[in-house]
């Protein structure tokens, strides 16, 4: 049974910084691709980041590029998302996704296990 748990969601103000955890257990972690996505209230869920098994390649939204970094550590199965100069519209619940199937790393189709996610809430 894989688990993915996040966590370090909170309430920042806007240009502040903050750093989600993804803690996975269940299957081999190191080989799975990671990613990270957010819904946002009344909003379909979209594709944040992702990282390769190895970490040697990494994707972003256009929307968070050159502000939020995505690492991983498989030693410790865990997988982060560093998030700064942040802003209001990034408010949203952010959930990690560990991806099982080939293609592309921005559909959530690619993914099969998903954490319950962490409420990020940006001030103004």
């Amino acid at each position: 049974q894989v688990q993915l748990v996040e966590s370090g969601g909170g309430l920042v103000q806007a240009g502040g910084s903050l750093r989600l955890s993804c803690a996975a257990s269940g299957r081999t972690f190191s080989s799975y691709a990671m990613g990270w996505f957010r819904q946002a209230p009344g909003k379909e869920r979209e594709f944040v980041a992702a990282i390769s098994w190895s970490g040697s390649s990494t994707y972003y939204a256009d929307s968070v590029k050159a502000r939020f970094t995505i690492s991983r550590d498989n030693y410790n199965n865990t997988v982060y998302l560093q998030m700064n100069s942040l802003k209001p519209e990034d408010t949203a619940v952010y959930s990690c996704a560990q991806k099982r199937y080939s293609g592309s790393y921005y559909y959530t189709a690619r993914y099969d296990y998903w954490g319950q996610g962490t409420q990020v809430t940006v001030s103004s």
